[in-house]
């Protein structure tokens, strides 16, 4: 079972880039990733007039692209409801951990992006699934403030938060 960790905060807070960051640290500590990143968007993932677009646009339920180098799934949700995180989770490869990008209201560990020059107040005492707060103005909390510029020191602490779990 993949262990789960959502990388939260307001917009522009960093989240895309502390990811980025972490997924080589992660992967040096022996731990294969898998991100999911929820968008209030639509996905354009390809020109309309490429071949699997003009599938989907014809009623392809879902279109697999496969190269020597990546394969990609897309599916069209035409008016059913979004897959739940858990059956987001499951269509993914076995991993030792999913980030996910968003997911504010899922009740699940979280790290907190939070940069004190955005404004905008700690999410934290609102959301007892925070686990800690990656910062670049560290101040004492109750929970623990990691510095958000030693991504290293965040990986370790991911991945030992985990290794106490089964």
């Amino acid at each position: 079972m993949t262990h789960i960790l959502a990388i939260t905060g307001y917009s522009g807070s960093g989240k895309t880039t502390l990811i980025e960051a972490l997924l080589p640290e992660l992967n040096k500590l022996g731990w294969r990733v898998n991100v999911i990143k929820h968008s209030h968007h639509d996905l354009e993932l390809e020109p309309p007039r490429k071949d699997s677009a003009r599938f989907r646009a014809a009623g392809a339920g879902e279109v697999m692209v496969v190269s020597p180098f990546r394969y990609a799934i897309v599916h069209e949700l035409r008016g059913a409801a979004e897959p739940t995180l858990a059956e987001q989770i499951a269509r993914l490869a076995p991993a030792d951990l999913t980030l996910l990008e968003g997911f504010k209201s899922a009740e699940i560990p979280k790290i907190e992006i939070w940069r004190a020059a955005n404004g905008k107040p700690l999410l934290y005492p609102d959301d007892a699934s925070i686990i800690a707060i990656a910062t670049d103005s560290m101040a004492q909390q109750a929970i623990p403030f990691l510095d958000l510029n030693d991504v290293p020191a965040l990986a370790r602490f991911v991945y030992d938060f985990f290794a106490k779990k089964p």
